[in-house]
């Protein structure tokens, strides 16, 4: 494998048109996704490519379907599905400039742009779709202008998100699009997190599947410094405004992300830095499409050097001048920690990452030590700093929270609620009813159980007793 890697892309099976325009990217050398896969799907064979963020995971599965499409082109010839809109967008831009010498036609299909629009871009036919899950779905629902009833390749980019268990929106979603495509395929997964969702699901491989794993002995990449941050709950903010203050004078052209746990204390926080004086930009879902592209191209463009987001751009973002991602709440999973931290660090570039922890996170922070297989370093800071600032921070966050609450940013969040519920054309009161009933169904259900473990305890208390050993009972002295 070393061997390979030295020898470059070409000793992959690629053309010499692709070889060239990897060479024009500054791409010299395969890395070990690349070489584990590429062949593989050269072959015709289904692939499950897991493998750090940053190792290069979309340029895997971009080049050898290149490289097909090249033999034999035509339209829709590939589909690929993402869970976030940036990410579509990203992977469009990569299909694009590796495949300029074709006269490559993609077209990225998401949510909050024109269906109308949309529905033209597919029946032109391009060669590529890229698309977020819900909105194709409500496209082959509503219209009849285009088919993936021949497409070659289906690509499911961060596949343990778009298969995850639970997520009901995905399942239907991906159900309605699975059963639009053919048989005959060529099947790609691709992922940072290998879950037991995507380990059961290697059935949608049916071309001699393929398997390919990094193997390492931690989860994340060596050149990432990873700290924690012990810090009472009630003056999280000022430890942030602090870590950022800090950052900021060291490095003024530092990019920073900052991950919040929902759309509003996003917000909050951006408005809070602004207020400080920090150039600062958000994005959330709960921002128009439009707004949230030019939040990236702003951030991208190093016209803002920090952005605080949600876990929309948790997810294969590649933003390269990223130097510190800072977890303003604890990740309640471990994978969404991995991908977290994988904003920085990328592709052989040093990163650090710094988690927030309060007294009532240490379990989590325990179990993302567990599973990445290394410990958390703990971060100093200067506490006196961070109480002179205390009071201030505390009162320009409650000054942001009346700001946003006169902007009616919760009723908003209702309202796109329904927007959304209306276009996939359903009513929003019946969906409301729905889930009260089914709250209430699961509030029986742990009634229920609760009741048969009472009932099984006492069983179990009531045998003890009638075979001699009653509750409590000491033994012979």
């Amino acid at each position: 494998m070393l061997a390979a890697r030295m020898a470059g892309f070409a000793q992959l099976g690629l053309s010499s048109w692709l070889v060239e325009q990897c060479r024009q990217l500054g791409l010299k050398q395969p890395t070990p996704v690349q070489l584990g896969c590429i062949p593989a799907i050269l072959e015709g064979r289904d692939c499950l490519g897991c493998a750090k963020t940053g190792s290069g995971k979309t340029a895997a599965f971009v080049l050898p379907i290149l490289q097909k499409l090249s033999e034999d082109p035509y339209g829709i010839f590939c589909l690929v599905l993402t869970p976030t809109r940036e990410l579509a967008y990203q992977i469009a831009e990569q299909f694009r400039v590796l495949g300029k010498p074709l006269g490559l036609k993609d077209c990225t299909i998401v949510g909050g742009m024109d269906m109308v629009a949309q529905a033209l871009e597919l029946s032109r036919r391009p060669h590529v779709v890229i698309a977020t899950p819900g909105r194709l779905a409500d496209h082959l629902r509503s219209s009849s202008t285009f088919s993936i009833k021949k497409i070659r390749f289906l690509v499911l980019d961060e596949a343990d998100r778009l298969l995850e268990q639970g997520c009901t929106d995905f399942t239907v979603d991906l159900e309605a699009i699975l059963g639009a495509v053919p048989a005959r395929r060529q099947t790609l997964l691709f992922s940072a997190t290998l879950t037991d969702t995507l380990r059961e699901l290697q059935g949608l491989a049916t071309n001699q599947p393929f398997f390919w794993e990094a193997q390492a002995p931690v989860s994340t990449v060596e050149q990432l410094e990873q700290h924690y941050l012990l810090v009472p709950e009630k003056v999280k903010d000022a430890y942030l405004v602090h870590l950022v203050q800090t950052f900021h004078d060291a490095h003024k052209d530092w990019a920073i992300v900052i991950f919040t746990r929902t759309c509003k204390t996003c917000q909050v926080l951006c408005m809070m830095l602004r207020k400080f004086g920090f150039p600062t930009v958000a994005l959330h879902s709960m921002m128009k499409q439009k707004e949230r592209f030019a939040a990236l191209a702003k951030f991208k463009s190093s016209i803002y050097q920090i952005l605080i987001a949600t876990d929309v751009a948790s997810r294969g973002l590649d933003i390269p001048a990223v130097q510190v991602v800072i977890n303003h709440n604890t990740p309640g999973l471990p994978k969404i920690y991995i991908h977290r931290v994988g904003r920085t660090a990328r592709a052989g570039r040093q990163g650090t990452a710094i988690t927030l922890v309060t007294q009532y996170d240490i379990h989590l922070l325990h179990a993302i030590e567990e599973q990445i297989r290394k410990k958390l370093e703990d971060f100093s800071v200067e506490e006196a700093q961070v109480l002179q600032i205390l009071t201030q921070v505390n009162v320009v966050r409650r000054e942001c929270e009346i700001k946003l609450e006169a902007a009616n940013f919760d009723e908003k969040k209702e309202i796109n609620k329904r927007k959304q519920l209306i276009l996939e054309g359903k009513d929003p009161d019946l969906e409301a009813k729905r889930k009260a009933e089914l709250a209430k169904i699961r509030q029986k259900n742990r009634r229920f159980k609760n009741a048969v473990g009472q009932t099984l305890r006492q069983q179990k208390a009531s045998r003890a007793v009638h075979q001699g050993h009653p509750a409590g009972a000491q033994g012979p002295a």
